[in-house]
C-alpha cells in the first residue's frame, strides 16, 4: 500500500451535519418579524418605483 491507496473515502465531517452556534440562533417569532417586515419593506420599494 502506498500514500494514494486511500480507502476511506469519508471524513467525519461528512457523517454529521454542520450545526449552528446557540448565538446565532433566533427564535421562531423573530424570525417571522424579520420576514414581515423585510417583505413591508419591498412592498414599499415596489410603490415607489410604480409612482416614478
Amino acid at each position: 500500500m502506498g500514500r494514494d491507496n486511500h480507502n476511506n473515502k469519508t471524513g467525519n465531517n461528512t457523517r454529521s451535519l454542520p450545526q449552528t452556534p446557540k448565538n446565532q440562533k433566533i427564535n421562531s417569532n423573530d424570525m417571522k418579524e424579520e420576514i414581515a417586515s423585510e417583505m413591508a419593506e419591498l412592498h414599499q420599494a415596489k410603490k415607489k418605483k410604480k409612482f416614478r
